[in-house]
């Protein structure tokens, strides 16, 4: 196992290298360039004592944008790896900074829709596989394609309209209301909550679906089993067959399925947060994506790259955990 987890990490390495490599060559591709804008805006201030040029090679110079992409490249991972991401061009802040203040949005929404699907979807998968081709299938087999099928803007729009527009239960958008300031910390974060109903929503309908039609899958490949079939000749009840037999080895293939809620956490849900304007990550990288922010841009994929990483390794282990016929060599 010490000898996989090494391996493991030094190809995650190899992988986040390359591919942030391969992000920063797209953004420095780019035909436009945020810092030519912030160039501009320094040299038309009052108190400015360079012109637009100076500022622009100093700019250039700092981010490594006077150079080519492979030499800018490392010196851009240079500074990343002791720590230094730089200051972000949209936001002003350095990078670090501006990420902690609004990634725990994003972690708590995502917790919160995580634990909401696993009490509903694999429950109901069970459920599917026990009745097969009965009226509980097909209908939980409808809700869960509804959910897979809808795209997000389109269930959002729908939501809101219902419910904030038509019945008005919860505000359009927005993660706090008009008078939070002046509420006690209890009201704050029942406020927050009550914000936080209708994206939690969006985010469950739309992975539920899919969570619920693996469980169904891997259960019905399961009871057809010749140990199943042997457990109940046995004379154990069903419920003892389902949960103690079968239940286990249905979450073997669910490790693999839940290996990417670690980055779906921290990366935040960047459609939802933008539509409901919940300043999660997700809506702050869009943000700064769209306005060419090299910096907070570099960092995010890069992080996100080495999320993805360690919850594939972390699946891997899992694997063994599980399953005790997993063993690695």
């Amino acid at each position: 196992m010490k000898n996989f987890i090494i391996r493991r990490v030094l190809l995650g390495i190899f992988i986040a290298f390359f591919g942030a490599l391969v992000v920063y060559s797209v953004i420095r591709s780019l035909p436009s360039s945020y810092v030519e804008t912030i160039a501009r805006q320094r040299a038309a201030n009052p108190l400015s004592t360079k012109t637009y040029q100076e500022w622009l090679a100093q700019l250039n110079s700092v981010y490594h944008l006077d150079v080519g992409i492979i030499p800018g490249y490392f010196g851009w991972l240079g500074n990343a790896v002791r720590g230094d991401f730089g200051e972000s061009w949209h936001y002003g802040i350095p990078v670090t900074e501006r990420f902690n203040q609004v990634v725990w949005y994003s972690v708590i929404i995502n917790i919160i829709t995580f634990v909401v699907q696993m009490v509903i979807a694999i429950p109901l998968g069970i459920l599917a596989a026990r009745k097969q081709y009965s009226r509980t299938d097909y209908a939980i087999t409808v809700f869960a394609l509804m959910g897979i099928s809808l795209p997000t803007f389109f269930l959002a729009t729908i939501l809101k309209y219902v419910f904030s527009i038509n019945l008005g239960w919860f505000p359009l958008y927005g993660l706090t209301g008009r008078f939070h300031t002046s509420m006690t910390p209890f009201q704050q974060m029942a406020d927050m909550a009550y914000h936080m109903v209708l994206p939690i929503i969006t985010l469950m309908m739309l992975s539920i679906g899919g969570l619920m039609r693996y469980t169904r899958t891997n259960m019905l490949e399961v009871l057809n089993s010749d140990y199943i079939r042997t457990a109940r000749a046995k004379g154990l009840s069903e419920e003892v067959v389902i949960n103690k037999h079968a239940f286990r080895n249905t979450m073997i293939p669910l490790v693999s399925y839940l290996s990417y809620l670690l980055p779906a956490m921290f990366g935040g849900a960047l459609i939802t947060e933008t539509l409901y304007q919940i300043p999660g990550i997700g809506f702050v990288a869009y943000e700064a994506m769209t306005r060419g922010d090299i910096p907070f841009a570099m960092f995010y994929t890069t992080f996100l790259i080495i999320l993805t990483q360690v919850s594939l390794i972390v699946a891997d282990i899992m694997y063994a955990v599980v399953d005790p016929r997993v063993r690695v060599n």
